[in-house]
């Protein structure tokens, strides 16, 4: 009597659900959620602050909102240019990586000079860490406390992403480095958006 033999197919060992390219994604969204937790306390603290005091200033009669509005579009214009320069190195687009990446850092740094000028004015103006001419010392605390926290943040992203800036423009990265540029994106969305909620809840509200 003749054996069949019965042809099973090859079966391949199942993939991990958690490969390095998510480990590195899910560690940033971990550092992110931490991160909106600073942010949200500091943000509820002004807040408590603020509705506390009796002698608290209008932010709109102290801070120069037409400059910070400039500030704010240029954020918004940053992540923009992002989202640009990560569609570019997926698909393969190496002069547009560097294009786009030269620009969202561009973005940063013009960022922080206008910060730095609205810090110098105002403080020139008589706002302390400590001191307000204009009602409230707290006031001055908050403000440097969140947009310094802030400023701190976009720095932190501004060289992350300039060390990308770098490595394409030495050749060093190709569409296989597209997660890295993904991860270092989430960053930078990030501090785009908390920066959003600073400046409706610091300067407009």
């Amino acid at each position: 009597m003749s054996q069949v033999a019965t042809a099973h197919p090859s079966v391949e060992p199942a993939e991990s659900p958690l490969t390095p390219e998510s480990w590195g994604k899910l560690g940033m969204w971990i550092f992110l959620a931490g991160d909106a937790m600073s942010f949200g306390a500091l943000l509820a603290g002004y807040g408590v602050l603020r509705y506390g005091s009796v002698d608290w200033p209008t932010p709109s009669s102290v801070l120069g909102i037409n400059l910070t509005a400039l500030m704010t579009f240029l954020l918004i214009s940053s992540s923009v240019t992002m989202v640009y320069a990560l569609a570019a190195i997926k698909r393969g687009d190496l002069a547009g990586l560097k294009k786009f990446l030269a620009l969202t850092v561009l973005g940063g740094l013009t960022f922080l000079g206008l910060q730095a000028y609205e810090w110098t004015h105002l403080i020139h103006e008589g706002l302390g860490f400590t001191a307000n001419r204009w009602g409230a010392s707290l006031f001055g605390t908050t403000f440097f406390a969140i947009t310094g926290f802030h400023g701190a943040h976009v720095t932190g992203g501004v060289i992350y992403l300039s060390i990308y800036l770098i490595q394409a423009l030495r050749g060093r990265l190709a569409a296989e480095s597209a997660n890295h540029i993904e991860i270092a994106a989430l960053y930078w969305h990030f501090v785009d958006l908390v920066w959003i909620l600073v400046f409706t809840f610091v300067y407009l509200v």
